[in-house]
């Protein structure tokens, strides 16, 4: 099972640059990007562990096959529902919710196994698919990041 605490702790590294921006890269800030990962984390997580494991059921989806042999996720192609849209909060504020989603990660952990969560696109994921499905999403938002603080006009 993959352990998300590297992508989480890559992510912290990058709240002194929450306000940078480069709208040819993306059209919102680092923290945006920061606040989103983790608001992904807590509300998969929350699903999941609210998840009926006797109505899992695996089925074989393409995309994420493709997606997870790949371990990457095409840039401008997403859209996030509105519960992970971030408020854009204070840089202080970061460190609450990297508890509370550290916190999360904790509850998945000792989650069951069929435990699940149903994704608009890769169908339903179980506990070993959501770790999966949100390192991927994390380290792609970190690609992100990376890419807007060393660029080199920051607009």
């Amino acid at each position: 099972m993959r352990n998300l605490e590297y992508p989480l702790s890559e992510l912290y590294t990058y709240i002194p640059h929450s306000d940078k921006i480069n709208k040819s890269i993306s059209e919102v800030d680092v923290g945006w990007h920061i606040e989103h990962s983790l608001l992904v984390i807590i509300k998969i997580i929350e699903t999941v562990c609210k998840s009926d494991p006797a109505k899992y059921k695996w089925k074989f989806n393409f995309i994420r096959t493709i997606v997870f042999f790949q371990n990457k996720f095409p840039r401008g192609k997403g859209k996030a529902p509105d519960s992970v849209i971030p408020k854009q909060i204070e840089k202080t504020d970061f460190e609450t919710l990297f508890a509370a989603t550290r916190e999360a990660i904790e509850r998945l952990k000792k989650a069951e196994r069929n435990q699940f969560f149903l994704h608009p696109v890769f169908g339903n994921l179980s506990k070993k698919n959501t770790f999966i499905m949100l390192d991927i999403h994390t380290r792609h938002h970190t690609q992100i990041i990376k890419d807007i603080i060393s660029s080199a006009s920051v607009y």
